[in-house]
């Protein structure tokens, strides 16, 4: 992985990126970079990455870039980190906004266009003044964020081992035996194993193609990325025909378990119903409990697994990973009783309601930091202050102030 002490240019200049090609020996001389060099992507398909500006430094230099990025080399007048700091600002990425093209599905930037992009000139010792402060208040800032996102991660951590613990009943008085999982380790003597079709009904979705797009009885369904853990999104809910004979197949029910067959295999959430009617495709597994085991419980069970790389591991790693209705019947997980199972999914769910609260905390620290940064390089690289004067002066929103 190719990264700058500057800037990641993991993305743009990742070895395993399909972006990012062998290159002939005639073209070699043309894409080498040097420490300076600013690179622009100017074709993407994600409007955010439009744009997007990485600085090389020393250890990316001798490198060679994609016909996918714009390579930017100034003259002796102009210093490569302030145009690097400019390129971020607020103002660089509305300008680039307003050049931009779409081909064939990509945003586009041409070459000439990224030559156009106005840049604001003060004299080379003063746009050294700008970088540099940039520096300092950009590093502290980031500092910050990455203590946030170091944050972040222990809360994960600390979430799914107690998950894993309350799954293989690791407080749970008495005796205990080893499962046979191995994944999962020991658990209480009481606690039987099962296959998840014992306790669960496990259907696939029904297979979208161009005709059943259309039809007399559209209806809105559930695909993949509306499967997220814990939580289902219906903001962008596509249609699909499904006649009145195959409501009760495909139909999902409030209490329904959603796990997702590819993507990242085994990630689900419980339906609560939201919409009168929906339906769901073959991305997904619909699990219905038979009346004994809680879905809520295989949910967690599921998550354990998920995070212990199971399915990642077990499934059919051809291209991507996909949980096939066969393997996701055929897991075995513990099954207690049903009051032990209520008792620790009430003890997960609290502690989880905890958890989004911390994180959701973290996130908003987060977009505050991000805002605070961007607002602090606009202010800068525009003049809307001077940087020789700002040290030790009080931060509001990332602007410096008296």
């Amino acid at each position: 992985m190719l990264r700058s002490t500057e800037i990641s240019l993991e993305g743009f200049l990742d070895p395993d990126n399909p972006a990012v090609r062998s290159l002939p020996q005639r073209d070699a001389s043309n894409t080498r970079l040097s420490e300076g060099d600013l690179l622009v992507v100017r074709s993407s398909g994600s409007d955010s990455h439009l744009g997007k500006t990485g600085y090389v430094d020393h250890s990316a230099s001798n490198m060679h870039f994609s016909n996918f990025l714009q390579r930017l080399r100034f003259q002796a007048d102009h210093s490569p980190k302030f145009a690097w700091y400019f390129l971020n600002s607020t103002d660089a990425k509305q300008q680039i906004r307003k050049m931009s093209s779409t081909t064939t599905g990509l945003q586009n930037l041409s070459a000439s266009l990224i030559r156009d992009l106005e840049i604001p000139y003060y004299p080379l010792e003063e746009q050294r003044r700008i970088a540099d402060f940039l520096n300092g208040e950009t590093a502290s800032i980031d500092s910050l964020s990455k203590a946030r996102n170091h944050q972040l991660t222990l809360l994960e951590e600390r979430a799914s081992s107690l998950i894993l613990n309350t799954v293989r009943g690791q407080m749970e008085p008495g005796l205990r035996k080893q499962s046979g999982i191995n994944w999962l380790g020991s658990i209480p003597a009481n606690w039987p194993t099962m296959p998840v079709s014992y306790q669960f009904e496990t259907l696939l979705g029904k297979m979208l193609n161009p005709e059943r797009a259309q039809g007399k009885h559209l209806a809105p369904y559930l695909r993949n990325t509306n499967v997220q853990w814990d939580h289902i999104t219906t903001d962008d809910l596509l249609e699909m025909n499904f006649p009145p004979e195959e409501h009760h197949r495909y139909a999902v029910h409030p209490g329904d378990l959603l796990v997702c067959e590819g993507g990242e295999p085994g990630r689900a959430a419980i339906w609560h119903g939201k919409a009168d009617k929906i339906y769901y495709q073959k991305a997904l597994h619909r699990i219905r409990a038979r009346g004994y085991t809680s879905s809520r419980w295989l949910f967690y069970c599921l998550r354990a697994a998920t995070a212990q790389n199971v399915f990642a591991v077990e499934g059919n790693n051809t291209t991507i990973s996909h949980l096939t209705g066969e393997q996701l019947r055929g897991y075995r997980f513990p099954f207690p009783e049903r009051k032990v199972q209520d008792r620790l999914v009430a003890s997960l769910d609290s502690s989880s309601c905890r958890q989004k609260d911390f994180s959701q905390a973290l996130h908003s620290q987060l977009a505050l930091l991000t805002e605070r940064r961007q607002a602090l390089i606009t202010a800068a690289v525009t003049g809307q202050f001077d940087v020789s004067t700002a040290s030790g002066r009080n931060v509001t929103d990332g602007v410096p102030t008296s």
